[in-house]
């Protein structure tokens, strides 16, 4: 197999064991859940076709579904960060050009435009997640104030595993 292909491998096990084994247990304040494991939706190559990656943004979130118990609100989460994904990565990342990024990353692109789609895609995420669990028992404000806390602690996170594993030579 490719060596990119081992490489995304052992990032979704890495991230899906950091989320499954450790984040899935921290709320902080009742309004922050970091999910970190969204971030391989985000590193996922620029250029890839539309199809597998909704079809990879679905399974991955319903591997975290499974793993909770829940009833598919990170698969339709995580589906509907990779459709924002298609739009955000052309017009912030590529900045329109016909280019393909193999690992978007903090090191891969500028980092100021990787921040804003980092929180511009977990905002919809959690817009979406919190939108399908609380919106009915918690009232929007809660919800918003959710997505707020929860958008930050969760890019503040991707920033750090940005900078921790991954290399200087992949700018």
């Amino acid at each position: 197999m490719n060596k990119n292909v081992w490489r995304t491998i052992g990032r979704f096990a890495l991230l899906m064991s950091i989320q499954l084994l450790v984040l899935n247990y921290v709320y902080l304040g009742g309004y922050t859940m970091p999910m970190l494991y969204v971030l391989f939706i985000l590193m996922l190559p620029t250029g890839m076709q539309r199809i597998p990656l909704l079809l990879i943004a679905f399974g991955t979130g319903l591997v975290v579904d499974l793993s909770n118990g829940v009833l598919g609100f990170h698969a339709l989460a995580c589906t509907a960060v990779a459709m924002a994904r298609i739009w955000f990565a052309d017009r912030i990342l590529t900045r329109g050009e016909p280019v393909s990024i193999d690992r978007p990353g903090i090191r891969s692109v500028t980092p100021q435009y990787y921040i804003v789609y980092t929180l511009l895609l977990y905002a919809v995420f959690y817009v979406v997640l919190f939108a399908a669990e609380l919106f009915g028992s918690r009232g929007l404000g809660d919800m918003l104030l959710a997505t707020l806390c929860s958008t930050l602690a969760s890019t503040l996170l991707v920033v750090l595993y940005q900078l921790i594993f991954t290399k200087k030579e992949e700018i």
